[in-house]
């Protein structure tokens, strides 16, 4: 690609500011990024492109507009990718009735997606800012570094809806259990401060200069050779995984499975019927202290 060009993949955008980085953004701003089929599948398919690249050391993804991403929204609408037409994985039987469909299609577009994109054999940052809720983790949890604007804070309030969280289940891993059982059972955000002092963001920058602190990372980072690079990531990966993050995963996907058939056969639904409004009010509390 030629400096300043920008390529439009799906719902997001494609572009290389610098030798040996790519950035890739999300491009919903007016639906604060909510993610939708065309969004989620376009940054596989931009995930695909900048890995496949051997130019590419380092993949750097960002959103448009004020807030990172207000989590799932609408899928499959009028404007939105059709998911027969861009399915991946072998979680098919989208249609079956009951829990296996349902089930089928959350493994496939949350977590079969995050755990491919947390396995790219290249350095991956983050550049968050604003809210970053419930889904919007799973945007961002699957990423090597986290560099996070001050005024940035992250949310998971989808109890409220009768789950144990989103699907990709990383609150453990990224919190420590105490602060994730606090943060998953009073539904509240915190700070990207707290984010970073708890072990999960990196970089903590103002809010007017984290494009640039995300890009000078980025272009450090691209100074390395690359084999160390995927050796380096691939060793990390293989720590976390001896030490039980695949199987805590999996183990929590099931939970939400079982979550969604409860409340299916309580409520006719997959969640509780006021569980949305509960989530807009817990969106509005100030974040937890510390």
């Amino acid at each position: 690609m030629e400096a300043g060009e920008q390529l439009e993949i799906g719902a997001v955008l494609y572009e290389q500011p610098s030798e040996g980085v790519v950035r890739i953004v999300l491009n919903r701003p007016d639906k604060a990024n909510a993610q939708n089929l065309k969004m989620l599948y376009g940054l596989n398919e931009s995930l695909d492109k900048a890995a496949a690249d051997d130019s590419v050391k380092v993949i750097i993804v960002a959103a448009a507009g004020k807030h990172f991403s207000s989590g799932h929204g609408p899928m499959g609408g009028d404007d939105d990718y059709s998911l027969s037409d861009v399915a991946i994985g072998t979680s098919l039987g989208f249609k079956q009735p009951g829990p296996e469909g349902h089930w089928a299609f959350e493994e496939e577009v949350f977590f079969g997606l995050c755990w491919r994109w947390r396995n790219i054999p290249k350095p991956t940052i983050a550049e968050v800012q604003g809210k970053v809720i419930a889904g919007g983790l799973m945007l961002v949890w699957p990423f090597d570094l986290v560099v996070a604007a001050q005024g940035a804070t992250f949310q998971d309030p989808v109890v409220a809806f009768g789950v144990n969280g989103v699907e990709y289940f990383g609150h453990p891993w990224e919190f420590g259990v105490r602060k994730a059982k606090e943060m998953l059972f009073t539904g509240r955000a915190i700070t990207a401060q707290t984010a970073k002092e708890l072990g999960m963001v990196n970089q903590v920058v103002p809010d007017d200069e984290l494009a640039s602190a995300a890009l000078e990372l980025a272009e450090e980072i691209a100074q390395q050779p690359m084999m160390g690079l995927k050796a380096a990531k691939e060793s990390v990966n293989q720590s976390q995984d001896s030490q039980g993050l695949y199987d805590s995963l999996r183990s929590a996907m099931m939970v939400q499975q079982l979550s969604h058939a409860h409340n299916k056969v309580v409520h006719g639904i997959p969640v509780e019927p006021g569980g949305a409004k509960a989530v807009r009010n817990l969106v509005k509390k100030p974040p937890l202290e510390g």
